[in-house]
């Protein structure tokens, strides 16, 4: 904000228009302040290419280091008190084996051998699916972090999430400029079960 003055004006522009515009540079500010675990991502990059998001990270691949970076398309979201639903669409996925690594991993990377045209189909391949790993087929793979026993089990999330949602809808996210952009579509009709929602919360 301090930087860019006009990031406020760009915010309430977008919110004019029901559309929550969160600037690139605080999720990179807050990845960059996020202690990192173990097995986490490191030295993340994020840029934007409207309306895909471009992202680079550093990665433990099979005990490979692996810089990998895609271009991500959100082609799908549904967010719902029990389902939080997304279908990413990746293109232009790269992989480069960081040292002399000489794993079996590393050996196909630099070989050329492994297609990374459909990623899916490599997701496919993990010896240990991820719980919220719905789908994966071609470029595109499918998400269900309710599917995380620990979100799923966050019931008050879960009762905000039926307050909100069938009054307001999320009907895309994309980039725009160094923007996210989440669309809002409202539905009056949906207010008495938001109201019933709301004091299932306060009870």
């Amino acid at each position: 904000m301090v930087k860019n003055p006009m990031t406020a004006l760009t915010m309430a522009r977008h919110a004019l228009s029901m559309r929550v515009a969160l600037p690139l540079d605080a999720l990179r500010w807050f990845i960059a302040n996020t202690p990192p675990s173990k097995k986490a991502p490191t030295d993340v990059t994020i840029q934007a290419r409207a309306p895909a998001v471009v992202i680079g990270a550093t990665i433990d691949l099979m005990n490979t280091r692996v810089r990998a970076s895609s271009m991500i398309f959100i082609d799908e979201l549904r967010i719902a008190p029990d389902e939080l639903r997304v279908a990413l669409r990746l293109t232009e996925v790269s992989m480069k084996v960081i040292g002399e690594s000489t794993t079996p991993v590393a050996a196909l990377l630099r070989s050329g051998a492994l297609d990374l045209s459909k990623p899916g189909k490599l997701v496919n391949l993990m010896p240990k699916r991820p719980d919220v790993l719905v789908d994966a087929h071609d470029d595109t793979i499918v998400l269900d972090l309710m599917k995380n026993p620990k979100i799923a089990r966050n019931d008050k999330m879960r009762r905000i999430l039926g307050t909100l949602t069938p009054v307001v809808h999320v009907s895309a996210l994309k980039t725009e400029v160094d923007f996210l952009i989440l669309a809002l579509r409202a539905t009056p009709l949906g207010i008495p079960r938001a109201i019933n929602a709301a004091r299932a919360l306060t009870a």
